[in-house]
């Protein structure tokens, strides 16, 4: 089936599952491949459940009309998407970077949403699968979209960007994520860039920090247009940390309008990027400063992002929504300024590092022995296997953390949680 004509069932149907076990009514079913599924198979199930067609790759599925039946699913899927996205006639932001990004993105769509219809990338589904869906989710009420663009090997921002095609780019930075697939901080700047290649040759804007020399220097040649943030140049936005114990409060120097201070909902000093960012792309839509500053106020973040918790026993910091080197030194670094009498930390495994990952958390190992913390919990394979003081405690996943936290409660603590998602701290929520 051609695309367009796939288009107007589309039109029809504009739902669009992958999963069969939550189909939806009159929705587009599409069957994914996997390592281990063929989501073909599961065609039936969705259109029982409520769907109105499935797109499948496997012949021996098809039963009937309601079948579309193709040479790969999720090809078809970007397809779809991609035809969709030049059909819609709205300024298309993509967001990416090692660090930041979801919070970034989020903080955009409150920002962005106190004036206009603004859809955006659903929690993280930032890939080559979460991109067309969050595309195709973009109706035509929408008047700004933002899409999150995640990768861990070179050629990935590229395949999106030609699926997304955007008018706008932010690299929130770059660090020392997903160096398995990278292979080292250079692949991470190359994998990265492809961004701004794309929007040099589209004649898209770049939303840049002025004050963060990697992304400068990324852009030395650059062609296109910028919009620069968070420096004393030309920088629409610069910022500054008033207080940051618990919740940051910042003073806001926007140009043409002067200064604003905001008591901010978020844990640590190493949001106010974050926030600039965001601050920059509301800006340029005409967002109204004290609109701005009020939208940045109120957002609060979730899915265990730097999140505050208080428990009956305990003040947690849980961040188990993503670690890297980067973020893990900022993390620790911004515990220790937090002013509380018995401080400890745990922390997960940082994963898909790679060959550096025996020296990172290495590094880490060497960063708490200076933390001046009460207790020092290490939790994951990688951390199982370094060499560390007698004084911690190393666990090898989180069930036998959490037997040990039952029968040796922590009472009265401050307690930072910070692993990579996989290694799943926030579990420990419950025995703290």
């Amino acid at each position: 089936m051609e695309i367009a004509a796939l288009y107007d069932i589309y039109r029809s149907n504009p739902k669009v599952v992958t999963d069969s076990r939550a189909p939806e009514e009159g929705s587009i079913f599409f069957g994914l491949r996997g390592e281990r599924f063929n989501g073909s198979l599961y065609a039936h199930d969705a259109l029982k459940g409520g769907s109105s067609y499935a797109v499948v790759d496997d012949p021996s599925v098809v039963r009937d009309e309601r079948y579309i039946l193709v040479e790969n699913s999720l090809e078809t899927l970007q397809e779809l998407a991609t035809y969709h996205r030049s059909k819609l006639s709205i300024p298309l932001i993509a967001i990416t970077g090692s660090n930041g990004k979801t919070t970034t993105k989020e903080l955009a769509v409150r920002i962005l949403s106190t004036q206009y219809l603004t859809k955006a990338t659903s929690g993280n589904l930032n890939n080559h699968i979460g991109v067309p869906l969050t595309l195709l989710e973009i109706d035509d009420s929408a008047e700004i979209g933002i899409i999150e663009m995640g990768a861990n090997h070179t050629g990935e921002i590229a395949r999106l960007c030609r699926i997304a095609m955007p008018d706008y780019g932010l690299i929130t930075n770059i660090g020392m994520a997903h160096l398995e697939g990278f292979g080292s901080l250079e692949g991470v700047k190359k994998a990265k860039k492809e961004l701004y290649d794309y929007l040099e040759e589209g004649g898209g804007l770049v939303f840049i920090n002025e004050q963060d020399k990697t992304l400068r220097d990324m852009l030395q040649d650059f062609k296109g247009g910028l919009i620069w943030y968070g420096g004393s140049g030309e920088s629409v936005i610069r910022g500054e940390v008033l207080d940051a114990d618990p919740l940051l409060r910042i003073r806001l120097d926007i140009r043409g309008y002067g200064v604003l201070e905001v008591e901010t909902g978020l844990i640590g000093s190493y949001n106010l990027e974050n926030i600039l960012a965001a601050a920059s792309i509301g800006l340029h839509f005409g967002i109204r400063p004290e609109h701005l500053a009020k939208a940045i106020q109120h957002y609060r973040t979730d899915n265990n992002r730097s999140q505050q918790l208080n428990t009956d026993h305990n003040v947690l910091i849980l961040d188990a929504y993503n670690a890297n080197p980067t973020s893990m030194r900022a993390a620790i670094e911004h515990f220790r300024t937090m002013l509380h009498p018995d401080k400890s930390v745990i922390l997960g495994d940082m994963l898909e590092l790679g060959e550096v990952s025996e020296a990172a958390h290495c590094e880490v190992i060497d960063l708490l022995e200076t933390a001046g913390l009460r207790e020092i919990i290490l939790v994951g394979s990688s951390f199982a296997k370094a060499e560390v003081p007698d004084s911690y405690c190393v666990f090898s996943s989180v069930a036998e953390c959490a037997v040990w936290l039952k029968e040796h409660p922590l009472r009265d603590r401050m307690i930072l949680l910070k692993g990579s998602r996989g290694i799943g701290l926030e579990q420990l929520v419950g025995v703290l």
